[in-house]
């Protein structure tokens, strides 16, 4: 049996290791239009700001060494530029020679990847203009970054450059840290309202704070119109206005690197992505495709996405080598677990996102809890802020975003474990999760995010969110009460709420009508639950503000008062 890949990285190189593995008398060719065949392509913004400092460490496999160990003919700087599915060959142009031949096949599998998106603007064709998605991208970053800094002495102080990055999202915000580690003073440009789309608004809020601490400029809300270069600075025209910059990187997204597939008149869904069945089988079933280049399932939904991760990438080429050895083996679908450092805060996610569930119509609540990373009387602990998405009838975990310091890696896979197997929240509350106290308390915040749930739907309390505090009346026709301490009522408070503090609040619940309901928050919503379990239990109708205080000042600032106009009652977003 003769199998051609078409591209390295994740996918390709996975799927020609298990083939070796599997068929040892197999011929296996990868072709690869570059010189590298399996490389970290997520260590590329490190290596630019110098957490990484050799080149070399980014690369996993050279040609020959995955030659040698796996006895495949690796061809690099071989572009396959057409497919013949009668013949079943490929036409293969070499990119330093121009020389082109055919190449026959028995099965073929396509990892061709994606490519960075760049906008049809004026000036995106500058030298100063950069994308990153391959060690040639990251070496000119750099090259280009220590030649503006040698050339101007900004290591004695003449000069600090800058940088704009356009687009929010995993790479922008990585790309972002590494250029201000280089030294570089750097702006964010994001079109949308928040970056890091997979999460929510309300949790990248907290984002957004960090990101501005650590001196990176956010413009949100603003969309490039264009680039002008004069040999000087790069002009960048924004909606809001013109900026000015050394150089500038775009991460506004990729798009399935398909047009051979197309061509070739394998099905393709209308971004492009080539349509497969769960074995990685394209509509031609001598042909797979597989990483970044395909559409996948949405394994909470259902529904047909485009998901471009390196996880999925690697298990999808595996799955097409088996099935090609006739090995029954299926990809069950993609929840989309991410994880991205922002500077010295992490965040995770997995499963979808309040965006999703409110698009597709789903029946849904959420959760808002902050749990400390281990115990709080062990020095270090620090709180993680963990939104969770459930089914409001069965209390099936549907996603979770996490946003915190030590700790938030193994608690969202701990979720997304969950999310696989199918798990509610119910589930949650019974899983036994190592404790000792340098690193988790006896009640893991997974099983404080399960417990919360719990209690919402059994029903012994009912949240209220931040996005509703603004239509709550101050008429008098309900009850607010804040149950923090008078200090820390007295420092900052929502307007509207009074101060009635937890441990005086059965002395003084003869102070409250029992014909009004009752809207309670605290700092994060334990003691608010505490206060509506001691209310309801008296007769009163009682909400809790999810989240507490810590989500709402995380969302509109430090300021007490807030008008009912500040929020959008459709997308239920503040508008200032």
């Amino acid at each position: 049996m003769k199998v051609l890949v078409v591209g390295g990285v994740a996918g390709g190189a996975s799927a020609a290791a298990r083939l070796r593995r599997l068929d040892e008398a197999a011929e296996i060719v990868m072709f690869e239009r570059g010189e590298y065949i399996s490389f970290a392509n997520c260590g590329l913004p490190y290596y630019i700001g110098g957490e990484i400092a050799d080149k070399e460490d980014l690369t996993l496999q050279t040609p020959e060494s995955f030659s040698t160990r796996f006895n495949v003919d690796v061809r690099i700087m071989s572009e396959v530029i057409s497919i013949d599915r009668a013949a079943k060959t490929v036409t293969v142009r070499k990119t330093d020679t121009g020389e082109i031949y055919k190449e026959g096949y028995d099965r073929l599998i396509l990892s061709m990847g994606a490519y960075p998106i760049l906008p049809g603007i004026e000036g995106v064709g500058s030298d100063k203009v950069f994308t990153l998605r391959s060690i040639p991208n990251a070496v000119r970053i750099k090259s280009y970054i220590d030649s503006l800094q040698s050339a101007g002495g900004a290591e004695s102080g003449h000069k600090k450059y800058s940088a704009v990055v356009v687009g929010g999202g995993y790479i922008g915000v990585e790309m972002s840290e590494n250029l201000h580690k280089a030294g570089l003073s750097v702006t964010i440009v994001e079109m949308a309202n928040q970056v890091i789309a997979p999460i929510d608004y309300d949790m990248a809020c907290e984002v957004h704070r960090h990101i501005e601490s650590k001196g990176v400029r956010l413009m949100l809300g603003n969309a490039m119109r264009a680039i002008s270069d004069d040999g000087g600075n790069l002009r960048v025209k924004l909606d809001s206005g013109e900026i000015e910059a050394d150089m500038l990187i775009m991460a506004v997204g990729v798009l399935p690197e398909t047009a051979i597939a197309r061509e070739a008149g394998l099905e393709v869904n209308s971004r492009g992505s080539i349509v497969v069945n769960s074995k990685m089988q394209t509509s031609d079933p001598s042909i797979y495709a597989v990483g970044d280049a395909v559409e996948v399932v949405d394994f909470v939904t259902g529904q047909k996405t485009f998901v471009p991760l390196a996880g999925p990438a690697n298990k999808q080429g595996r799955i097409a080598a088996d099935n090609i050895c006739n090995i029954e083996s299926e990809y069950t679908g993609t929840q989309g677990s991410a994880i991205l450092k922002v500077f010295d805060l992490t965040v995770a996610a997995t499963g979808i996102n309040e965006k999703t569930a409110k698009r597709l119509g789903l029946d849904y609540d959420k959760s808002f809890t902050y749990s400390p990373s281990h115990a709080g009387y062990y020095p270090g602990a620090s709180n993680m802020t963990i939104k969770v998405l459930f089914e409001r009838q069965s209390g099936k975990i549907l996603g979770a975003q996490i946003v915190g310091y030590d700790g938030v890696d193994k608690r969202c896979d701990v979720i997304a474990t969950a999310i696989r197997f199918g798990a509610t929240a119910y589930d949650l509350t019974r899983l036994e999760l190592c404790y000792a106290p340098p690193y988790s308390s006896a009640k893991d915040p997974v099983n404080m995010a399960g417990y919360v749930i719990e209690n919402l739907l059994a029903g012994r309390v009912q949240n209220f969110h931040w996005h509703d505090v603004a239509g709550l009346p101050r008429d008098g026709s309900v009850t607010l009460i804040d149950t923090r301490s008078r200090s820390e009522y007295k420092k900052e408070h929502i307007d509207g709420f009074v101060n009635m503090p937890l441990d005086e609040l059965r002395g003084r619940i003869g102070e409250l009508d029992k014909s009004k309901p009752v809207y309670v928050t605290c700092q994060v919503g334990l003691r608010g639950y505490i206060a509506c379990r001691i209310l309801s239990q008296n007769g009163f109708e009682c909400y809790n503000l999810s989240g507490g205080y810590s989500l709402y000042r995380s969302i509109f600032g430090e300021s007490t008062a807030l008008d009912e106009s500040d929020v959008n009652p459709e997308t239920q977003l503040p508008e200032k």
